[in-house]
């Protein structure tokens, strides 16, 4: 969607056969680097949406391994403190910038079985709060984006039983779609929200809603 509405595009990814840039969000270094080789080949980074996580356990809190909490705080909450501070000094610099931090639901309701993931995403809403703050000055906001139960691959592996349940709580009474919120995403990156800035913007269905 971004493309669509004009935007020149960078995937960054661990993953070097679906990326353009491979990247350890991780690794402070390697996230410098992929910035200055966006900015050498590509003149300027003016969006950042931070969209690396985890999400391949489910453990009640007593259970919880600690390397796994650990790795998720590493990749979920401090791989998007990395990105946002490599981009920070270019937009400050232009004066314009917008990022975008994928949080979940699972950050604004808790998750059960889900207390590093819960935990990161609630993080990553006080994160983007702080840089809508600091950001205002120099003409840079920051929303994020709190999705709902979204049909990605990720959701393929939950337990049929657990995937109706999910549905049922939510009051639209279906999945969402990728493209909702890659729609959410296009809208708060553009002029139509440059007055939007500090939000949670839920693409849930209502799942945060009492239902019945």
């Amino acid at each position: 969607m971004l493309e669509r509405a004009g935007a020149e595009v960078v995937a960054v990814d661990i993953e070097p056969a679906n990326t353009t840039i491979t990247c350890d969000v991780t690794d402070r270094a390697q996230v410098d680097q992929a910035v200055r080789r966006t900015v050498e080949e590509h003149g300027s980074v003016d969006i950042l949406v931070n969209n690396a996580g985890t999400l391949d356990h489910l453990a009640q809190f007593g259970d919880q391994l600690p390397e796994l909490w650990e790795r998720d705080l590493r990749v979920n909450l401090t791989g998007a403190f990395n990105c946002a501070q490599a981009v920070w000094p270019h937009m400050s610099e232009r004066g314009w910038g917008r990022i975008v931090n994928m949080a979940s639901v699972a950050g604004t309701l808790g998750g059960f079985g889900q207390a590093s993931y819960s935990t990161t995403k609630a993080g990553l809403l006080g994160l983007t709060r702080t840089l809508a703050l600091e950001g205002a000055r120099h003409g840079i906001t920051c929303n994020a984006i709190v999705p709902g139960i979204i049909a990605t691959e990720a959701f393929a592996f939950v337990d049929p039983g657990m995937k109706e349940r999910m549905v049922q709580r939510t009051a639209l009474r279906r999945l969402g779609e990728p493209q909702d919120v890659a729609n959410a995403i296009t809208f708060l990156c553009s002029d139509l929200a440059s007055y939007i800035t500090g939000v949670a913007l839920n693409v849930s269905g209502g799942i945060e809603l009492f239902t019945f």
